[in-house]
């Protein structure tokens, strides 16, 4: 005999549901037994995502405009409660490409601060406003979306900074409310979607590899991505109770591939005392350091 779905009686948000990764973790988070709120800014593409939900026998209501603004966030939060009577999961997939060719000697600062808004904001504003309502009822789970581009080898400059922005906040997040029963974590995804298609993606990862920035095999995978499908598994895993000690984590998931970061430490290049010694001169600095 077979117990509820994995996710019944759930009440989930998911930013940038409509589409890509977001739309195929809706869809799954709904097939597991949760109801959720759909948001995108293109009202079409959410309401056709809201429609295929539906039509297979899911429960999910929309929102749309942008998550980065705290309005349609405290919107996304609101319509979960009333929709479903609760607020569990969050799921945050909203954002937008880095412009082509894009780097820190091209880059407008309008055109950062928009990367910036899309990533950090949504997470920011999403959370806050997702924050409120799990910390009080005692339980939630938030899962942000990052990017192994923070590490910089994809290059550009707003979307590595802003996805490396939304890991920190994460883990600030899951250590303030753990003690509240609230987990949270990032999934750096790797995907078939519109970012991740087409020729001038296909350009920008050749150029990463001719400049030495993309080994071969990680080029191969970049333009092999397997559909969001794949990825989609690993954040309903996150939002579920068999999650339930897992907080403060980053996640890696593309295709069959699933890892996670180990938390960055210190690695002792040197030590002295500072009450007995004096300040490291630059010469030993250098000896220690670039030798």
């Amino acid at each position: 005999m077979t117990g509820p779905p994995l996710l019944a009686g759930r009440g989930a948000v998911v930013s940038g549901g409509s589409r890509g990764i977001g739309r195929a973790v809706a869809e799954l988070l709904c097939s597991l037994g949760a109801g959720v709120v759909v948001n995108g800014r293109d009202a079409d593409a959410v309401a056709e995502t809201v429609a295929a939900i539906r039509s297979r026998g899911g429960e999910a209501d929309a929102v749309v405009g942008p998550a980065g603004e705290a309005r349609v966030a405290r919107a996304m939060v609101d319509g979960a409660i009333s929709a479903f009577g609760a607020l569990d999961i969050l799921v945050n997939c909203a954002g937008i490409p880095e412009p082509p060719g894009s780097s820190i000697l091209t880059i407008s600062a309008d055109d950062f601060d928009r990367l910036i808004e899309a990533h950090l904001g949504t997470a920011f504003h999403t959370c806050r406003a997702a924050a409120e309502v799990m910390a009080r009822q005692g339980r939630g789970a938030m899962i942000n979306t990052g990017s192994v581009a923070f590490l910089g080898d994809y290059g550009g400059t707003g979307y590595p900074a802003g996805k490396g922005a939304v890991n920190a906040l994460t883990m600030a997040i899951a250590a303030e409310l753990k003690g509240s029963g609230v987990r949270a974590n990032v999934v750096c995804p790797g995907a078939r979607t519109r970012l991740s298609t087409g020729v001038e993606y296909e350009k920008h990862i050749a150029d990463l590899h001719r400049q030495g920035l993309l080994d071969e095999v990680t080029m191969r995978a970049s333009l092999d991505s397997a559909p969001a499908a794949f990825v989609a598994p690993l954040y309903a895993y996150l939002a579920s109770d068999l999650a339930r000690d897992v907080t403060g984590r980053i996640f890696v998931a593309a295709g069959g591939f699933v890892g996670s970061f180990d938390r960055p430490t210190p690695r002792l290049l040197g030590y002295r005392d500072h009450r007995d010694a004096e300040p490291w001169s630059v010469a030993e600095l250098h000896e220690m350091i670039g030798a």
